[in-house]
C-alpha cells in the first residue's frame, strides 16, 4: 500500500477542485457587471452616488427655441444642469386621469447593458427620457432629456430653471447625502 499517501493526496486535489467550481459557479460573474436594480436604489437614494454615475456633459445637449421662436440654441448637458432623480421616477405604471389621457412610466428599452426609460402622457412629448449603459461593469447615465429644458421653455430663461434645479437638488441632498 506505498501507492495509498498518492490516492489520498490525488482524492483531496479532487474533491477540492470540484468544490472550488461550485463555489465559483454561484458567484457573479465579474464580466457580467454589478446588479440594475441595486444601482438604481442606490442612483436614487444618494446624491452623491447618483452625480458619480453620470457621464457629463451628456449625449443630447438641451436644445431651446432664442426670442424669435425660430432660431435652435443648443447647451451641453452637465452636471451643474442635472435635476437629482428621486427613488420613485422611476416606478413603472400606466394610469388613466379623469380628463381621459394617459400617463405611462416605463423601460422601453431593457436589455442587459443598455436601459431606455421614458414617462410621459401618451400621444405627448415625454417628461423624462434617461439612457443606462453598462460600461466595464459598472452603470452610467449617458444620455436624458427633462422637462425641465423642455423644447417651449424660451433660451433666455434657461439660467433661472437651472437656478430652480439646483434650489430643489440641494433639498435633494440634505435628505440623500
Amino acid at each position: 500500500m506505498k501507492y495509498k499517501p498518492l490516492i489520498v493526496c490525488l482524492l483531496i486535489f479532487v474533491l477540492s477542485a470540484g468544490w472550488s467550481s461550485s463555489i465559483n459557479a454561484h458567484q457573479p460573474s465579474a464580466n457580467k457587471g454589478e446588479d440594475f436594480t441595486t444601482f438604481l436604489n442606490q442612483f436614487t437614494n444618494s446624491a452623491a452616488f447618483q452625480l458619480s454615475r453620470i457621464k457629463f456633459p451628456l449625449k443630447s445637449p438641451i436644445i431651446l427655441l432664442s426670442e424669435d421662436g425660430e432660431t435652435e440654441k443648443k447647451f451641453p448637458f452637465t452636471q451643474e444642469k442635472w435635476p437629482l432623480l428621486e427613488d420613485g421616477v422611476f416606478k413603472q405604471e400606466r394610469y388613466e386621469q379623469e380628463d381621459g389621457s394617459v400617463y405611462v412610466a416605463h423601460f422601453v428599452v431593457d436589455e442587459p447593458k443598455k436601459k431606455i426609460f421614458e414617462a410621459g402622457f401618451e400621444e405627448s412629448e415625454i417628461d423624462l427620457r434617461v439612457e443606462f449603459q453598462l460600461i466595464n461593469g459598472t452603470w452610467y447615465v449617458v444620455d436624458s432629456y427633462t422637462g425641465w429644458y423642455g423644447f417651449d421653455l424660451p433660451a433666455e430663461e434657461l439660467n433661472e430653471s437651472v437656478k430652480q434645479v439646483q434650489e430643489d437638488n440641494n433639498i435633494f441632498k440634505e435628505m440623500h447625502p
